[in-house]
């Protein structure tokens, strides 16, 4: 099979959490390890660091990976869902794995997948790791793909584990209160390895301090250590990084103490080149000036307590904002904190999980909002476009699949 050959072949024999919604998700680690088996278990032949969270994870992965890289390291950087290109959830030093290596990797272990028919994200946890050993990466910095304790990726022992914070997303897999999915998330804490948590919550730190206690890890709350974060320039502009910020110096203070070089010239370097170091999009990104085009991946209602004060706060006459969901998000939360200024147009990315435009409708109908639906993203986004002047704002989410489809992005 071609590379093209091989995607076809992977989304449609595997099932696909992005697309399908849980059926995809598998409730133990074995066919991960089966998988990393097969391929003589890279997982133990490389150093990482494990991150965790409901929201900020993606950030501070790739704020990691660029520090790490600015220090002279050679970095591997595993990351989901991918917006634009499959080979964007593995990274070594920014560059995603070549398309060959993922179709050779596939024709090594399709009489394993073939046999215990593991989903999308298993069978790509193993590419990655089979990847980084391969390469012989120094550190590998692994984003966890939802939850932690029964994630794929949580069967390695690294070098730290971080953990943004907790909020209420895919409760419908991880639990109805946030110590339930604060319980999930703590999975990744492992036997003597340091954590780290971004955000101390009132209704999480006894889960944490209970399972760190339980494991012998150092635990440490980034928000309660002496950080000074305004040393440091970031080019992630989203208010809501300040927050990550803090969980990384916090992390890199620990790493340092275990022996990893990291001077403050890297770390400020790597901080100002996040995006440029590592390819990371889709995190309040300016598309265009006028009308100023933002678009964003936040995607539950802890993100959005973020996104509306940062739209809130920018310079604009005009405010339209171009939204899709996928089908487990409770809208009728949601709606009512978005800015009732605006003017909206709700639409529907292309996977099976979108929430369908008809269902949209019904929801917000009730809500009075000046809305149009259109079922393409980019036909919504023109839509958008035609009706604002150029001192208005468009902001474009709600789903990582919505910005995705961006064709400018």
């Amino acid at each position: 099979m071609n590379y093209q050959q091989t995607l076809d072949y992977l989304f449609s024999a595997l099932p696909m959490y992005q697309r399908v919604g849980n059926v995809a998700f598998k409730k133990d680690l074995t066919n991960t390890l089966k998988l990393c088996e097969a391929v003589s278990n890279p997982q133990h032949k490389f150093k990482s660091i494990h991150v965790a969270g409901t929201n900020g994870k993606g950030s501070s992965s790739h704020m990691l990976a660029s520090i790490f890289q600015s220090a002279g390291y050679k970095v591997g950087l595993y990351t989901s869902p991918h917006l634009k290109s499959f080979t964007e959830r593995i990274r070594i030093n920014g560059q995603p794995i070549p398309e060959q290596n993922v179709v050779d990797f596939v024709a090594r272990i399709q009489p394993t997948i073939d046999k215990i028919h593991p989903s999308f994200f298993e069978m790509t946890v193993a590419m990655a790791f089979n990847y980084f050993a391969e390469e012989q990466v120094d550190i590998a910095i692994i984003e966890v793909g939802l939850g932690g304790r029964l994630d794929s990726t949580n069967i390695i022992t690294p070098e730290l584990s971080l953990i943004t914070n907790i909020g209420f997303d895919h409760m419908d897999m991880l639990g109805n209160t946030l110590q339930e999915i604060a319980f999930e998330k703590a999975g990744v804490i492992k036997r003597n390895v340091p954590v780290v948590i971004g955000e101390s919550q009132n209704e999480t730190t006894l889960v944490f301090t209970k399972k760190a206690k339980e494991m012998n890890s150092e635990l440490v709350f980034a928000d309660q250590e002496p950080l000074n974060t305004s040393e440091y320039s970031l080019d992630l502009p989203g208010t809501y990084q300040a927050k990550n910020i803090k969980g990384v110096l916090a992390a890199v203070n620990v790493l340092r103490k275990k022996g990893w070089e990291i001077s403050e010239e890297a770390l400020a370097h790597g901080l100002a080149n996040v995006r440029t170091q590592t390819g990371l999009k889709g995190r309040w990104q300016i598309l265009s000036e006028a009308p100023l085009t933002v678009c964003d991946t936040g995607h539950n209602k802890e993100a959005f307590d973020y996104i509306i004060p940062q739209i809130e706060s920018s310079s604009f006459e005009k405010l339209y904002m171009v939204l899709g969901f996928v089908n487990d998000k409770k809208l009728d939360t949601l709606i009512p904190r978005l800015p009732a200024q605006a003017e909206f147009v709700f639409c529907e990315a292309k996977v099976p999980r979108a929430m369908k435009l008809e269902r949209i409708e019904e929801l917000v109908s009730p809500f009075g909002l000046k809305a149009d639906f259109v079922q393409d993203v980019n036909e919504a986004i023109t839509l958008a476009k035609s009706k604002a002047t150029k001192n208005d704002m468009i902001y474009i989410g709600g789903s990582t699949f919505v910005v995705a489809e961006i064709e400018a992005l």
